[in-house]
């Protein structure tokens, strides 16, 4: 299946949630895809939840995988490097972070299957993406934010989405649509108030493939296009 059988434009309308704190980005996307009753619950038992999954303040995306399984939504993880990239030590933004996850996050990887979350070690493509958004649901995806301007905001004259000046800054969004004739991704940046954001596919398959990254996207699906695509990739 190819772009063209798909629909020109699509988009999914999601319930915006902006972060609290630095490090609450990915859990914010989830909370912007779940459905409003557990939405309230999260979001009203926040801290204890954060407390009992253990990560403290520092989320990895497989950390993101397992609140979502938690919460009952149907996911598939899709990461260039399963488990914990050492090379990144001498990243000064992973530095510390490495240090004091790298055990967690190496067992949680390790008990992945175990625990029914869907791993796989590859790359997905903007065409495989678009037709994930057309088809089965949004995707929550790291991204370097320093990489990832806003074309709404600029043509606003409103500073951009994600003003971040260091080289790198690793930041979760959902993407939630696309519109194939201006080759654009819609997408919700939790660091912004309730403001739906575009890009070109240019610019966020850049931000996203970016060095500190490793191509994490977790795709969502509801049950029904979960198990279609499961029978489609055995």
């Amino acid at each position: 299946m190819t772009t063209k059988d798909i629909p020109v434009s699509w988009k999914w309308d999601l319930t915006h949630y902006r972060q609290c704190y630095d490090w609450d980005c990915g859990l914010s996307c989830i909370l912007m895809i779940l459905p409003d009753e557990k939405r309230r619950f999260f979001a009203e038992n926040f801290s204890q939840v954060c407390s009992e999954e253990g990560f403290g303040n520092s989320t990895w995306t497989i950390d993101l995988c397992y609140v979502l399984k938690r919460f009952g939504v149907r996911h598939k993880y899709l990461t260039s490097t399963i488990g914990v990239n050492v090379g990144y030590s001498q990243h000064c933004y992973y530095d510390k972070i490495l240090h004091k996850d790298s055990e967690r996050v190496t067992h949680r990887f390790r008990s992945a299957q175990d625990q029914g979350i869907v791993l796989e070690e590859r790359q997905i493509t903007s065409d495989a993406l678009i037709r994930h958004l057309a088809l089965n649901g949004p995707a929550i995806l790291l991204t370097n934010a320093s990489l990832l301007p806003c074309d709404i905001c600029k043509s606003n004259k409103l500073r951009l989405c994600l003003p971040w000046k260091t080289s790198f800054k690793g930041h979760y969004i959902v993407v939630c649509g696309y519109i194939l004739t201006l080759r654009k991704f819609f997408f919700r940046n939790p660091a912004m108030k309730d403001h739906l954001c575009m890009t070109s596919f240019a610019n966020l398959h850049e931000a996203r493939t970016s060095y500190g990254t490793d191509d994490d996207v977790i795709l969502i699906y509801s049950q029904e296009e979960f198990a279609k695509d499961q029978e489609k990739s055995s």
